[in-house]
């Protein structure tokens, strides 16, 4: 084998490992993005469910809400199932 034909087969093998570092990298940004996504749709309902409870609903609550759990479920059905473990300081005194 060649000097340039090793070169060309490490070349080779480097843009195929920067690839699929690069694929990985993609994969992680879009979990990343995918779980922020979660995360906002879940403080929103924890808004509209705080509303309720403080007598402070919209007339488009009920609605709002059903379109969230909609959402999560689809989100869900794509992503695998949400983690419910309460994450504030106060939410976990309880536990």
């Amino acid at each position: 084998m060649g000097f340039l034909d090793k070169v060309k087969e490490q070349a080779s093998a480097a843009t195929a490992a920067a690839k699929d570092a690069a694929a990985k990298g993609q994969s992680k940004l879009d979990d990343i993005q995918s779980n922020r996504a979660a995360d906002a749709m879940l403080r929103d309902l924890g808004a509209l469910s705080y509303g309720s409870v403080t007598s402070r609903e919209s007339a488009t609550s009920e609605s709002d809400a059903s379109r969230i759990v909609d959402a999560l479920r689809a989100h869900e059905s794509e992503h695998g199932q949400l983690s419910l473990d309460l994450e504030s300081p106060v939410g976990r005194q309880g536990a």
